[in-house]
C-alpha cells in the first residue's frame, strides 16, 4: 500500500515518513491548491527521501486559481520541469486545460516531453472536466506518457458514496491502462474504507499518514 502525502514545503516531510508515506508530493502553497516548490526545497526533499526509499513527485503549477495557461506561464512550467529534474524529483504534477475546460493537448504534450525520464500524474484539473470528458482524458493521457490521475472524483462536498460510485467508474474505465489515485478528504479514520470499498493500492492526501 502506497501512501502518498501531500507535503507544504519541506517541514512535515521526515514526519510524515516516519508515519508511513513512501510517497511524497511536494508543492508550495496549499492554500490555493498547491504551486511548485523551489528548486532548495525539491533537492533537500530528494535527499532526505532517499534515506526513506520514497519517491518525490514535484507539483508544477505557476499559480493558484485556474489550470488555463498563457504562453508565458506554460514556458515558466517548462523551465521549472528542467530545474525539478536537475534536483533529482522522480516525477511532476501538472494538469493544463483549455478555457473551455477540455485537456490542453497542445501545451500538455510540451510538459509530457519536457519530463522525459520522470513519473508524470495529472492533477485534479481532471476533476473539472465533465463526466464524458473524463473518459476521453483517460483515453489520450494513458497513451501520451502519464503514469496516473489524482482526483476527487467528485466536488467538495460530495457524499462518500457518490464519490466511491464516481471512482469505481474511473478505475474500470481505467484498468491496465493508467493509474488512478484517489484524494481529496482522505484521512486516518476514513483510509481503510477506500481501500476496502475501492481494492487500490494508493492513497494521496494532507491528513492521510497522520
Amino acid at each position: 500500500m502506497i501512501y502518498e502525502f501531500c507535503a507544504e514545503n519541506f517541514t512535515l516531510i521526515e514526519k510524515a515518513m516516519e508515519a508511513g508515506a513512501r510517497r511524497i508530493e511536494l508543492c508550495d502553497n496549499l492554500a490555493v491548491g498547491g504551486t511548485t516548490p523551489s528548486y532548495g526545497v525539491t533537492k533537500a526533499a530528494v535527499e532526505l527521501a532517499a534515506n526513506y526509499e520514497t519517491t518525490i513527485m514535484t507539483m508544477i503549477r505557476p499559480r493558484g486559481g485556474d489550470f488555463v495557461y498563457t504562453n508565458q506561464e506554460v514556458a515558466i512550467m517548462l523551465n521549472d520541469i528542467r530545474l525539478i529534474a536537475q534536483a533529482g524529483s522522480q516525477g511532476v504534477v501538472f494538469g493544463a486545460l483549455t478555457a473551455d475546460n477540455k485537456l490542453d493537448k497542445f501545451n500538455l504534450e510540451k510538459l509530457i516531453a519536457a519530463s522525459n525520464g520522470m513519473e508524470i500524474v495529472f492533477h485534479m484539473a481532471f476533476d473539472e472536466l465533465s463526466d464524458q470528458d473524463q473518459l476521453e482524458a483517460i483515453d489520450w493521457l494513458s497513451q501520451a506518457g502519464v503514469q496516473r490521475i489524482l482526483t476527487r472524483a467528485g466536488v467538495s462536498g460530495d457524499s462518500l458514496e457518490k464519490r466511491f460510485s464516481r471512482y469505481q467508474r474511473l478505475l474500470d474505465y481505467a484498468t491496465g491502462r493508467i493509474e488512478i489515485l484517489p484524494g481529496g478528504g482522505i484521512d486516518m479514520d476514513n483510509r481503510q474504507e477506500f481501500i476496502d470499498r475501492l481494492g487500490v493500492n494508493q492513497l494521496h492526501g494532507t491528513k492521510v499518514v497522520f
